[in-house]
């Protein structure tokens, strides 16, 4: 079995970049607070991204900036009790700084557009913990902004439920990052800024483990002389 080392040694003439790493990809990690699970008619109240960096010397993955907002219920959003219950927020507490939709979208993609460019990628790929969910939400209110062209890729997704069920054995945040030792506060959890940064912790987690496992780029076998 190969270790990481000698995986490293093999591979030591292949560049390490992070636009080759992903297929052109550069993935964002996004988590959402909304006021139900319908992404057309339930308010999208909160979100949240951070952003990634590659270390070109080993392939690994570390947490780089995150971007929050506060997010004002679109006219006509449905407010589920339940959801509201369960998240703790209050759409109508004017100290939450909310702003509107397109507002809260046009600063989390003004950013997340330069650190790609910079990166070398070609588009953003969300990751999330039930990425269908957030993508979802993230589609919808682009499209009710009438903004042109969101810098995710529409339906493709990189999804810590799966990613961590299959290196971890756990499907729920908590228990995943609880699998990683990674520290996580039930407390502080249900906000979409706490949410991202555990799932972006998780993520690298599961990446950095794969890469040290000599996982990418794939071990080439040495020919014989």
């Amino acid at each position: 079995m190969l270790d990481a080392s000698s995986s490293k040694n093999k591979t030591s003439s292949i560049p390490l970049t992070f636009a080759q790493r992903f297929r052109g990809y550069f993935p964002v990690v996004v988590d959402v607070e909304t006021a139900g699970f319908n992404a057309k008619t339930d308010a999208l109240l909160e979100i949240a991204a951070t952003t990634l960096h590659f270390n070109e010397e080993d392939g690994t993955l570390s947490l780089d900036e995150t971007i929050q907002c506060n997010v004002d219920p679109f006219e006509g959003a449905n407010l589920e009790e339940a959801a509201l219950k369960f998240t703790g927020i209050d759409p109508t507490n004017p100290l939450r700084g909310a702003v509107d939709e397109k507002t809260a979208l046009t600063k989390i993609f003004k950013v997340i557009r330069k650190k790609m460019k910079d990166a070398g990628c070609q588009r953003a790929i969300m990751v999330a913990h039930n990425a269908s969910f957030d993508l979802g939400f993230v589609n919808a209110a682009t499209e009710r902004c009438l903004m042109k062209r969101s810098p995710f890729h529409p339906f493709v997704s990189f999804d810590t439920t799966t990613l961590a069920g299959l290196a971890l054995g756990q499907t729920v945040l908590a228990k995943a990052c609880k699998a990683a030792n990674i520290e996580f506060d039930n407390n502080e959890a249900h906000t979409a800024l706490y949410d991202t940064e555990k799932t972006a912790e998780l993520f690298c987690h599961i990446v950095n483990k794969w890469q040290a496992l000599g996982g990418w780029p794939l071990p080439t076998s040495e020919k014989e002389d």
